[in-house]
């Protein structure tokens, strides 16, 4: 198992990236070309990437970028390393180079992946990693709602 930082992403990881994302998230936020995933990691401002390896394949991803003013993230860990303290170094790592990082969280149970499984809301993981709700900010929108969610070392 090894972590890759970096700041660029080659065309292969995007590739495998953008399996992953639409292996692990709901429908609701799949993209169902490549290169709307590319306009997508396009769009992020200031964007640094840590990459979760085994065996030569990305099995976990995290980000954080620049948006109106403040440090996002998102993290992605394919279903077959989840519970084993992988996203909780991912973070980690994230809040070593982060003073704050806010992110969008679905937090109701009625979503699907992909594979026609149930999607299971991450929330309880972000509680246990020092992220705090911000009740007064949901995201609604007609694919899903989320709620933000927020870290700050102070």
């Amino acid at each position: 198992m090894k972590l890759l930082e970096q700041n660029e992403l080659n065309s292969l990881e995007i590739r495998d990236l953008w399996h992953l994302w639409n292996n692990e998230y709901p429908v609701q936020l799949n993209y169902e070309k490549l290169e709307d995933f590319e306009k997508y990691l396009e769009s992020l401002e200031n964007c640094f990437n840590i990459l979760l390896i085994d065996c030569g394949e990305i099995i976990g991803w995290s980000f954080s970028f620049n948006r109106e003013d403040e440090r996002w993230f998102g993290i992605i860990i394919s279903e077959d390393y989840q519970s084993k303290r992988y996203g909780s170094l991912m973070l980690n790592k994230l809040k070593e180079r982060e003073s704050q990082l806010n992110g969008w969280v679905i937090d109701k149970a009625n979503y699907y992946k992909k594979n026609n499984t149930p999607y299971k809301s991450p929330i309880n993981f972000y509680l246990k990693n020092e992220f705090k709700i911000i009740n007064d900010f949901i995201l609604e929108t007609p694919k899903f709602s989320a709620i933000k969610i927020t870290w700050s070392n102070s």
